[in-house]
């Protein structure tokens, strides 16, 4: 544990750093950022720690994005809406704040880019929602294997072994689980009215909805430390909108998660005994093709990977503009199908330890 006087240096040291970055970008005045120094300067040699204004809140939170080496989608940074919870102090109102930004975020399919911040860990309470996304389907282990999403598994465990009972299906809505400190975590059920999910069909194959695939319309990640200015906000799910191959070529094809393609392929007739038939690749396409589909013919965003790959190069390109170097790792910058068919594929990129910043932290159980 770092003591408060050593605590409070490393405080000074980046809210500085992040203090000056935050009144250049902005435009303000010397005098004022001065002052605003001064303070933070005393508070933080007081206590060991200060607080964010909202609007330093709020310009952190979307350089996190900015700064963010594995998201292809930064271009829409400036448009990260922040809400602020930080005085959320019990389980029951954290959880009430995540619905309400699933139901804010999802907005009947016209996703909006929304952060939700709670407090940071250094006022003592250390937040953790224990969910890697707000919305996730179960995974259960039977004698025949797993049911649901593989991924799941033990979360879907840990949320058993909490009181909560599943439907046993494929496609379960996983419970929001808080915990404040050394509290016993609470889950919550999330109500079927927030969650938007998508059937899936496809434009040319008419018996493709037999298979029963679907999705949920938003990808909120929960489980990633916010890092502004020397403060780490345990608790900040964030989200965007989906890029199409995240769940076309990962969520449900991927052999460790829904395995769907060799389904597809016996669907479209397809001889699955020799690789040289390409059939993963063209059980890929049309199951790409289908999320795709199905997401517009519900009214709800999501982004192919070639104009994301396009988005990225104008984001890089305005980052260059305002002469600063993008933050990015190539290997999480070309989507999982056609990467070389992206513009992205012949550039290389360095990743850097860059704050403001969204990082890993360990799991919370």
């Amino acid at each position: 544990m770092i003591n408060a006087v050593n605590y409070g240096k490393f405080v000074e040291h980046e809210a500085l750093t992040f203090i000056q970055m935050f009144y250049e970008e902005s435009g303000r005045s010397i005098e004022e950022r001065d002052e605003r120094i001064a303070a933070i300067v005393d508070c933080g040699r007081k206590t060991g720690t200060y607080t964010h204004t909202i609007e330093e809140l709020t310009y952190g939170a979307r350089v996190a994005w900015r700064n963010n080496s594995r998201c292809i989608g930064r271009l829409f940074w400036e448009s990260l809406e922040v809400i602020d919870e930080r005085g959320a102090d019990t389980e029951e109102a954290i959880a009430e704040a995540l619905l309400r930004h699933v139901a804010y975020a999802t907005n009947d399919g016209r996703i909006r880019p929304v952060i939700t911040v709670f407090a940071p860990e250094s006022d003592g309470r250390r937040i953790r929602i224990w969910n890697h996304q707000l919305i996730r389907y179960a995974g259960y282990v039977t004698a025949d294997g797993i049911i649901g999403d593989p991924a799941s598994v033990d979360f879907t465990e840990q949320c058993m072994c909490l009181g909560w009972t599943g439907r046993g299906t494929r496609f379960d809505i996983l419970p929001l689980v808080v915990q404040i400190a050394d509290r016993q975590p609470k889950w919550f059920p999330i109500p079927d009215s927030h969650i938007k999910e998508i059937d899936f069909v496809h434009p040319d194959i008419e018996n493709f909805n037999e298979l029963g695939l679907r999705w949920y319309a938003v990808p909120i990640i929960s489980d990633m430390v916010l890092d502004i200015g020397g403060i780490r906000y345990t608790a900040a799910p964030f989200n965007g909108w989906y890029m199409g191959t995240e769940i076309g070529a990962r969520n449900l094809a991927d052999v460790d998660r829904y395995n769907e393609l060799p389904a597809i392929a016996n669907l479209m007739g397809l001889d699955r005994s020799t690789n040289t038939s390409l059939w993963k690749d063209r059980a890929l396409l049309e199951l790409n093709t289908a999320v795709i589909h199905s997401f517009k013919l519900n009214g709800v965003s999501i982004v192919d990977h070639h104009t994301a790959a396009e988005q990225f190069m104008r984001f890089m390109k305005r980052e260059q503009d305002n002469g600063r170097n993008v933050n990015a790792r190539w290997s999480w910058l070309i989507p999982p199908m056609s990467p070389a068919a992206t513009p992205i594929w012949n550039h290389s990129f360095e990743e850097r330890d860059v704050k403001p910043d969204f990082i890993l932290q360990p799991r919370a159980y």
